[in-house]
């Protein structure tokens, strides 16, 4: 229940940011939600511990379930779209939408064929597949990192979670800077959008690769080291991909392209924790489930390279 509640949450974020910033700001925009997912960890995984280790377990639930409460209550008194938003001047509307904002409004073919239709099509592909890769090796480092420090570095459980925020707060900087600073200001600089974009896809993914160098040390310090590289590399990528769908959706699609995104993407948080708990069970050894995250990037790169091709918008599904 709590994931079928949470899981439109990026997806609708997605589409928020479409509607309210012009594609050169967009990147930034993306950037602080996503990196504000990320700089969660470097809280919740101390707070969660901590709560755990002095109250039980059952106080790891309450208080993310609390939180996620007070997040919801907030975005139904705050959030509105530009056109419904009272305190929303002509010129900034106007500003807004000749920076090529998304267009509001629903897909006039229908939710349905809408869906069939961006199924169907190239960019979406190379996006989900990409994307989905970046979303193994997130969910690995997410659900198996405290565990990694403890079973492998052979931490306390309050110890690994102090350094499991370290890796967490590199990618919330690498997220801010070089996923939405860095490219908005390249952009307005007048460089291509799509390079700059892919260019950083690319570049975080490869960086991604680092997390080999945890596989060849039993230094914790050095651990923590190629951990922190991967997951920075990976942190810049994921705002670029979270902003793709409102570049390239047709009108009414920026949010299934972002759902269909984001279920393969999700998936990844079934996929790589059970394949990371079962290759550590066989093995007894983390390094294979490193290898495999590595593979996947792999497989991220080359769709993100030669199947998404130029963000550009995807033509609106013929009528009727």
């Amino acid at each position: 229940m709590l994931g079928v509640a949470e899981g439109p949450a990026f997806p609708a974020s997605a589409k928020a940011t479409g509607y309210w910033f012009p594609r050169g700001e967009r990147a930034t925009a993306t950037a602080i939600f996503d990196a504000a997912a990320k700089f969660a960890n470097v809280i919740g995984v101390p707070l969660v511990a901590l709560a755990v280790v002095q109250f039980g377990w059952r106080w790891g639930f309450i208080i993310t379930g609390f939180l996620s409460f007070l997040y919801f209550l907030a975005f139904l008194i705050v959030y509105r779209d530009p056109s419904k938003h009272p305190r929303l001047s002509p010129a900034e509307r106007d500003y807004i939408r000749a920076g090529g904002a998304t267009r509001e409004g629903a897909a006039q073919s229908g939710e349905v064929a809408m869906l069939g239709y961006l199924l169907r099509n190239r960019k979406v592909w190379g996006l989900t597949i990409g994307f989905a890769a970046y979303g193994y090796s997130f969910y690995l480092f997410l659900t198996w990192l405290p565990n990694y420090l403890v079973q492998s570095m052979h931490m306390s459980i309050l110890k690994s979670a102090g350094f499991t925020a370290i890796p967490w707060i590199f990618a919330t900087i690498a997220d801010l800077v070089v996923g939405g600073w860095l490219i908005d200001y390249l952009i307005a600089r007048g460089y291509d959008e799509t390079p700059v974009r892919k260019t950083v896809l690319v570049l975080g993914m490869l960086l991604g690769l680092a997390v080999f160098g945890a596989t060849i040390t039993t230094d914790p310090v050095w651990a923590i080291v190629w951990i922190s590289v991967a997951l920075s590399g990976l942190a810049a990528a994921a705002p670029v991909g979270w902003s793709i769908p409102s570049l390239i959706a047709p009108r009414g699609g920026t949010g299934t392209i972002s759902g269909v995104m984001n279920f393969l993407n999700n998936m990844m948080g079934v996929v790589a924790p059970v394949t990371t708990g079962y290759i550590v069970g066989a093995t007894g050894s983390f390094v294979g489930a490193f290898l495999t995250a590595g593979i996947v990037l792999v497989i991220g790169i080359v769709a993100y390279v030669f199947i998404l091709g130029r963000l550009e918008p995807i033509a609106d599904p013929p009528a009727g």
